[in-house]
């Protein structure tokens, strides 16, 4: 005869890990990670921020403070009379170039972006002969830096008498393949192709479809190519310096870094330079700010189904 001993049955919600206090949770290493990752990303948007606090206040500083590195003191507040001899330099160039780089930028990019959200659309929802090969095409373009294909550009200009116009900055901007292949991506998470049979099933045209249907729910996928384009519109530099020689025709990025060039004879520049730098980035701020809503949903597109 054999004698059992009892056991003290396990609760199932008892681990084998230590015990620990009720009441007091494992909490302690991941508020503390939690602090680390807030406090480096606190440090990075600082630095990130420092050029732009400095071109703030430099913005309303005269010469002799810039040169004295005076741009932290209180005194020597010259921003209206920098802002007057901003638009007033040379002729009121400068609003000139504004006007030049709103009209490359907006409506480059908008143009662009209608082109670049069809071509992906078609390249996504259509069958046709070599449809990947051409896709790989755009591939290839997106591996192209731009400052490569100036030089190709400047010589098709140069046959076709287009160089030193408005049109030799403005349409090679319209063809963008990094926006089709985007373009792709986002139309495959926004457009279902159920939704389009039902509107062929309706009698609706692929034309009518597209821009009845597919282009409304596009809409945040469009705002994310415009916005990418936009920027890299707006800050374009090589291009125009290939293209361009006349100064009335100059963008906000090439017609700074003329009077940048020039500070180094003609001092009365530099806060002309800073100045125009802090306006220059205003439209592409306003522009995320405004459209914000649209390009965060527009880059989480197809992430969740």
């Amino acid at each position: 005869m054999t004698t059992t001993t009892p056991t003290t049955p396990v609760s199932p919600s008892r681990g084998p890990g230590p015990s620990r206090p009720l009441g007091k949770p494992f909490g302690g290493s991941k508020l503390t990670s939690r602090g680390i990752a807030n406090a480096v990303v606190l440090i990075a948007a600082l630095y990130t921020m420092l050029p732009a606090l400095w071109l703030l206040l430099a913005s309303t500083k005269n010469a002799d403070a810039l040169f004295g590195s005076d741009i932290f003191s209180l005194g020597d507040f010259s921003f209206a009379r920098n802002l007057s001899d901003l638009f007033s330099m040379d002729g009121g160039l400068y609003g000139e170039w504004y006007v030049n780089s709103l009209l490359y930028a907006v409506v480059g990019a908008l143009v662009g972006s209608l082109i670049s959200v069809a071509a992906g659309y078609a390249f996504d929802k259509y069958e046709f002969r070599h449809k990947e090969k051409f896709f790989g095409l755009v591939l290839t373009g997106v591996m192209v830096p731009p400052t490569v294909l100036a030089l190709p550009l400047y010589l098709v200009a140069s046959e076709i008498g287009m160089v030193n116009t408005f049109w030799s900055v403005f349409i090679p901007v319209l063809f963008n393949p990094f926006g089709v292949y985007l373009a792709r991506l986002l139309s495959s998470g926004y457009v279902p192709n159920e939704v389009l049979e039902a509107s062929r099933v309706d009698g609706a045209g692929e034309l009518q479809t597209y821009v009845r249907v597919s282009l409304r729910m596009l809409g945040p996928g469009f705002v994310t190519v415009f916005l990418f384009q936009l920027t890299a519109i707006w800050n374009n530099f090589f291009l125009p310096m290939v293209m361009l020689s006349d100064q009335h025709l100059y963008p906000l990025s090439l017609g700074l870094y003329t009077w940048n060039s020039a500070a180094t004879v003609s001092p009365e520049y530099y806060p002309l330079v800073v100045i125009g730098s802090l306006l220059a980035v205003v439209p592409l701020i306003l522009a995320f700010v405004l459209l914000q809503r649209y390009w965060k949903s527009g880059l989480t597109a197809g992430s969740v189904k």
